[in-house]
């Protein structure tokens, strides 16, 4: 097996145990990098150099002190987490060539535990889009079928991944973002209660759902990144100030005793027959190691894909109010005055998605509309909570798909926007909520793989990735795709 294939925590043994060396590894993986990726697009910017380099750093230092379980493992930045010295783009023509001058708490965290660092991954621009196919650079393409989209905004993120182009790698979460591409490309998603990991740092789109998470292909090395990242921050006025385990040490498979809700409304009309049949039978079987299957109802589910794009598109068009070709980014050539300059950068800047939810988001704000539509959204919100505190008295965790369907083709939905939009139906009212949830491979439909989401109570994360791994004692563990 090459050490590309291995996951993280088995490439930690052997790093600490000297069977092979960060160099040998980092070098593995961007061969692999090299090998695959003109086919699957993952990478915006790749480090190569700088990655080697920090990856001697580590061998050097090994031995001579403590490291971290991490160190020396290669892991994949989605590009819009502020890389102090590297390019962070957004995947935007608007920000193509700004080079951040200070790093995400995120990235301070990885750098701390000695990481290397291979490069920044591709994503809808701005993280708006469900496909990777916003992004301004390149489409990024899924290792399962080089014809389908590897999902979004974390497309990039999860094809890296899944293609063997990186060992583990962090993406970020608005309605699904992280949870949809790691059940098109056959992965591990995990996105984090609100709160629980900072997101200074994180060029933010809809700041009350925006959340950084892990990618990996199997249940403890995202317990492993997720345990790295996490905690408080005072750079953040929404991290939560408490104490966190080691989530990889209290890793279990035993769901004895556990009560897994369905809800009826995220197996109803606008999921595929085949995936309600695979998740369900995913859930059946750990029925069979004893689990209690519970019937639940969240009744607002119906309108919440309104309400997250209300919500969302309202704090998007406020957040990228400051993208004006001033201090930074893309600055158009030929313009009259300030104002021309203004909207000459910006219809010049963005592409036609981020241009949508723009006009989307000021309009819903605009006096007049604001109680019709922002105003109702939020009562929705509200809603939305209130259900998933009476469901969570009934059950430990509720199982749901990830996606309402397997990867769809390349260029099928773009030009549709409400299609585009669907394929966010079973993740979206988890950000609104604020709640943790993960995407766990259950199977296969046509050679595409499909997830099972675990959603779970506020700082559940533990509970979820036990039921995730129960899930993976069951089907197995991903492997790097044959692209």
């Amino acid at each position: 097996m090459e050490l590309y294939e291995m996951s993280a925590h088995e490439l930690s043994k052997m790093l600490s145990e000297k069977k092979c060396s960060s160099e040998e590894l980092t070098k593995s993986v961007l061969d692999r990098t090299a090998e695959t990726d003109e086919k699957v697009g993952a990478y915006i910017t790749l480090c190569g150099d700088e990655a080697i380099k920090k990856a001697r750093e580590v061998d050097e230092k090994r031995g001579k002190e403590t490291l971290h379980p991490m160190a020396g493992i290669p892991i994949g930045i989605k590009d819009n987490i502020s890389t102090k010295g590297i390019l962070t783009t957004c995947a935007s023509k608007m920000l193509y060539n700004y080079v951040p001058p200070f790093d995400a708490f995120v990235m301070n965290k990885v750098k701390s535990a000695d990481m290397v660092v291979l490069g920044k991954l591709n994503m809808d621009e701005f993280a708006m889009g469900s496909s990777t196919e916003t992004s301004y650079f390149k489409k990024t393409h899924n290792p399962h079928n080089l014809g389908c989209v590897p999902g979004g905004s974390s497309g990039g993120s999860a094809a890296a991944v899944a293609a063997g182009s990186a060992v583990i790698s962090l993406g970020s979460d608005t309605g699904g973002s992280i949870r949809m591409p790691a059940s098109y490309c056959g992965i591990v998603g995990l996105k984090p209660t609100y709160g629980s990991v900072s997101r200074y740092g994180l060029v933010a789109f809809a700041s009350s759902l925006d959340q950084i998470g892990p990618l990996a292909r199997n249940v403890t090395d995202a317990a492993m990144l997720y345990s790295l990242i996490c905690g408080h921050d005072p750079m953040d006025a929404t991290s939560q100030n408490r104490e966190y385990p080691d989530f990889t040490h209290l890793l279990n498979s035993d769901v004895k005793g556990l009560k897994i809700g369905i809800p009826s409304e995220y197996f109803g009309d606008g999921v595929d027959e085949s995936v309600k049949t695979t998740v369900m039978n995913a859930v059946k079987e750990l029925e069979k190691n004893g689990a209690e299957i519970v019937n639940i109802s969240l009744p607002s589910t119906k309108y919440a894909l309104n309400a997250y794009y209300i919500i969302s598109s309202a704090e998007a068009s406020s957040n990228l109010a400051r993208f004006d070709g001033v201090k930074y980014g893309y600055r158009t050539e030929n313009y009259s005055d300030l104002t021309d300059m203004y909207e000459k950068t910006r219809s010049e800047g963005f592409g036609d998605e981020v241009k949508r939810r723009i006009m989307l988001g000021t309009f819903v704000l605009s006096s007049g509309f604001f109680d019709a539509y922002y105003k109702k959204a939020k009562l929705v919100a509200m809603d939305i909570v209130k259900e998933f505190n009476a469901a969570f008295e009934k059950c430990d965790v509720i199982a749901t798909p990830a996606t309402p369907g397997t990867a769809f083709k390349i260029g099928e939905n773009i030009g549709d926007p409400t299609k585009m939009y669907a394929a966010d139906i079973c993740t979206v009212t988890v950000n609104i909520a604020g709640l943790p949830a993960i995407s766990i491979p259950c199977g296969k439909i046509n050679d595409m793989p499909i997830g099972l989401q675990f959603i779970g109570k506020k700082f559940s994360e533990q509970t979820l990735l036990n039921s995730a791994y129960a899930v993976e004692k069951i089907f197995g563990e991903a492997k790097p795709v044959n692209v």
